[in-house]
């Protein structure tokens, strides 16, 4: 592991398996591993050209598109700091993203993304759009802000880049409880390991097929879905629309021979809602199933196994892990249970009590991890960095006991994030948001159960004295501010909110609060 690094691992696997099909796009194209990395090699150059030195952050905000795959692995590959975005952010969104991963140039696709691109034009950072094109004969990038030098000599000075495992190759961003989300910087020595992990534990090889679901902007389609494949000498296939589509979803893995898939339960549901109300008249044949990013009912997993007749895994995982920390096993190599997330991956973990002592079999406390995959730690955040590598582990925020036979199971969340479909949201965030409505004299944003997502967000707010504000007042004001994920399903207004005996507030609180005013609805898992 002396020089173990993602860049690496990718060149290995095109050096075993050229010819092999790696990644494509429905109905666009088809690139083997040794034009994905030549493609790769020529992108890096022409970021050199463009003045893009090692260190530097690039932000990228692209569909899942081959152009998106190539930039990333280029900018990695150059030395510099990938720090991919959500498209769907709002312009001061970008704005917080931008300056706080210090980006150096933002890359889109050719069609642009007007917010980002307002969001960067403000904080004076050059955008550069990036095209694959097979009668140019490989990638484009141009930018009106930028000029670059001699492509060819800069080829030749890519070739002489040697990535190092300490480089920082991936920024991202985890929501927390307090009021700012925090930054993850991921070596390639944590993407490596990480990759290598996943790979092993699901017996990835080159005759493994995928069709990725999830955004690329998020470690769980990125590590576990694309690059874990790759590194294996695996195929990867894009969807035509450049995101998840029920309605062509089987027909692409079919064309493409997938073996296998991963998603959040929210999409494990659509895509076995769709089964029962209008069948495929046939199915793959899956080695298995994936599923992670949020909690996956047994019931749910039962139906999707009697489904697709492939055994259903669930696995656990956080961003500052480069992704996964746990799974459970295929079948070959032990039980999956439901309800567990399975046994650790190549990663030591201990459930720990608040004095840092590890608990016994059974018995609950916070589940804590440290391997080569974990972060170094948070960007310029000492506190966080001091509460989350303590007694010589890193905390997850999560609360977990492991039963006798070594298999992890998750009882709650010590942290407030509202988790819906396995987008984590900062509910610290919505709140100030709500707050920053003229009329709004107070708010709290809470997550509640929901069938379809795992949880919902929900806000109760107090208007300003004498003022009445309406809820699609506030829904819009949230839908101009926040990322559509982010807002509210529901908004509650009312002259007084919940409070502690020392006069806190408690989200679980007002959730059973608000709740309990419109259903009896599922609330054990805010029960005390």
């Amino acid at each position: 592991m002396e020089n173990l690094t993602l860049t690496g691992l990718l060149k290995k696997a095109a050096e075993e398996f050229p010819s092999r099909r790696a990644l494509s796009a429905s109905g666009k194209f088809d690139l083997t591993h040794t034009r994905l990395q030549e493609l790769i090699e020529q992108a890096a150059s022409r970021l050199v050209a463009f003045g893009i030195k090692p260190g530097d952050v690039v932000a990228l905000t692209f569909p899942n598109t081959v152009e998106s795959v190539i930039m990333f692995l280029a900018v990695i590959r150059a030395r510099a700091t990938a720090a991919p975005l959500n498209s769907a952010y709002t312009q001061d969104e970008f704005d917080f993203y931008l300056s706080d991963s210090e980006s150096k140039i933002l890359l889109t696709s050719k069609e642009g993304n007007p917010s980002a691109q307002a969001a960067a034009s403000k904080l004076n950072i050059p955008h550069a759009t990036a095209s694959l094109s097979p009668e140019e004969g490989g990638m484009n990038l141009s930018s009106s802000s930028l000029t670059d030098s001699n492509i060819d000599s800069e080829l030749k000075s890519v070739s002489q880049i040697v990535n190092e495992a300490s480089d920082v190759a991936l920024f991202l961003h985890t929501s927390g409880t307090t009021s700012r989300p925090k930054g993850v910087p991921l070596t390639q020595l944590n993407l490596a390991s990480s990759v290598q992990n996943i790979k092993s534990v699901y017996k990835l090889t080159e005759s493994d097929s995928t069709v990725i679901v999830l955004p690329l902007f998020h470690v769980h389609g990125l590590l576990a879905g694309l690059l874990s494949s790759l590194v294996a000498g695996a195929a990867v296939s894009l969807p035509a629309a450049g995101r998840f589509s029920a309605s062509t979803f089987w027909s692409d893995m079919i064309t493409y021979n997938a073996t296998w898939y991963t998603a959040v339960p929210t999409i494990h549901q659509i895509i076995l809602d769709k089964h029962l109300s209008k069948p495929e008249p046939a199915y793959p044949k899956l080695r298995f199933i994936r599923s992670c990013s949020a909690s996956l009912a047994p019931a749910l997993l039962s139906r999707l196994e009697e489904a697709f007749g492939a055994p259903v895994l669930e696995a656990y995982a956080m961003t500052e892990a480069s992704h996964q920390m746990s799974s459970n096993p295929l079948p070959g190599d032990g039980p999956h249970k439901p309800g567990s997330v399975g046994k650790p991956v190549g990663q030591e973990m201990a459930i720990l009590d608040e004095n840092g002592v590890p608990q016994p079999a059974q018995v609950s406390g916070e589940v804590c991890i440290r391997g080569s995959n974990v972060t170094n730690g948070y960007k310029n955040n000492p506190e966080a960095n001091k509460s989350a590598f303590s007694f010589g582990w890193f905390h997850t925020g999560d609360i977990g006991f492991i039963d006798s036979d070594g298999y992890l199971h998750l009882v709650g969340r010590i942290k407030e994030l509202i988790n819906r479909g396995g987008e984590k949201i900062s509910p610290v965030e919505v709140d100030a948001v709500l707050l920053s409505h003229p009329d709004v004299a107070q708010a709290v944003a809470f997550g509640v159960p929901d069938d379809k997502y795992g949880e919902e967000i929900n806000c109760a707010i107090i208007p300003r004295e004498g003022l009445k504000l309406e809820e699609e007042e506030v829904l819009r004001y949230c839908k101009k501010n926040l990322a559509s994920f982010k807002v509210p399903k529901k908004v509650f207004t009312t002259d007084t909110l919940p409070r502690t005996a020392t006069g806190k507030i408690q989200r679980r609180i007002v959730a059973e609060h608000f709740l309990a005013q419109i259903s009896t609805a599922k609330l054990s898992k805010y029960g005390a």
